[in-house]
């Protein structure tokens, strides 16, 4: 049965306003690749190259909380997100990236969130630091959604295979979680070559997120979801926020009836200048003004796959 389509031309035309009056240059190449008339994956090329380091990583606000020249390892998921998208994730590109990785990740291939590099500039107060000197410590948050694009395809590198040995085990291991840890484990999953491993895996993650109730899953029922320590008031993450394509092992977390009260949501807390709201804490009035363009895009990627897959 085919259902109303909730990426409307209306709400895409309005989004489409938005990103061409608030977007930042990588935002509005990467509507202009997925949503244009033509793809164009040498404009996504060329706004990304805006953002790369002389030692192979991502840095300059790639990352709108993660700000100053440093390379960061949680900006690097948003570039090889881009990276995907072009169709430009190959061995070469993704060898440079992984060398870095490699330099700054810890021996057992985990690579930290933050390096003491971004000591000196502006960062978000979630954010911890470490300090000067001290041994990295990898993390699930951050490794997990760095391996996935590289798994799907099928990129080589020595540190690729220690990192996802560290992803499989961190899964394995993980107990009290919060969404975007969960998030990644989720990511990781979606991509791990062990397709059989990864569906008994993915399944008691869900059993974890759901059991935690880390998920919203009435919009209208706010209070039955649990806001994780340190997140902003209102900071739900839906059964959409994890299963961001109908193909992901995510979806068997969730009814159809839960899973379609949060795309009705999503839908319909467009915002009348056409752009969607972050909801994690906002430290600084220019970081969100940065950060809406790609989570508005978010928003359209996730309800156009999901009309698509109802057509």
């Amino acid at each position: 049965m085919t259902r109303t389509a909730r990426l409307t031309a209306t709400r895409l035309d309005a989004a489409a306003r938005f990103l061409w009056t608030s977007g930042r240059v990588i935002e509005q190449r990467r509507f202009a690749h997925l949503f244009g008339a033509e793809p164009d994956p040498e404009g996504v090329l060329a706004a990304l190259d805006a953002h790369l380091s002389p030692d192979g990583g991502f840095a300059y606000g790639l990352e709108p909380d993660v700000r100053g020249p440093a390379s960061q390892p949680i900006t690097v998921p948003t570039a090889l997100l881009a990276l995907e998208e072009a169709g430009a994730l190959d061995q070469a590109r993704a060898g440079l990236v992984c060398d870095w990785l490699a330099e700054v990740a810890a021996p057992d291939g985990g690579v930290p969130v933050a390096l003491p590099t971004l000591r000196p500039y502006p960062r978000p107060p979630f954010m911890p630091v470490p300090e000067e000197g001290a041994k990295p410590v990898g993390e699930l948050l951050s490794t997990g959604q760095i391996v996935a694009p590289l798994l799907r395809q099928g990129i080589e590198h020595p540190w690729l295979t220690a990192a996802t040995a560290f992803c499989r085990t961190a899964v394995e291991n993980l107990g009290e979680t919060h969404p975007y840890e969960a998030g990644a484990a989720l990511r990781f999953l979606d991509a791990a070559p062990d397709s059989a491993w990864a569906r008994d895996a993915a399944a008691r993650l869900g059993r974890l997120v759901r059991e935690q109730r880390i998920v919203l899953l009435d919009p209208e029922r706010p209070e039955e979801a649990r806001i994780a320590p340190g997140y902003a008031p209102g900071e739900h993450h839906l059964p959409h926020d994890y299963a961001r394509t109908p193909d992901s092992l995510a979806r068997e977390w969730f009814t159809e009836q839960e899973l379609t009260r949060g795309l009705d949501h999503l839908a319909a807390t467009q915002q009348p200048d056409g752009g969607w709201r972050i909801h994690w804490v906002l430290w600084s009035a220019t970081t969100e003004s940065e950060a809406r363009p790609g989570v508005t895009l978010q928003a359209l990627i996730t309800l156009r796959a999901y009309d698509r897959a109802s057509a």
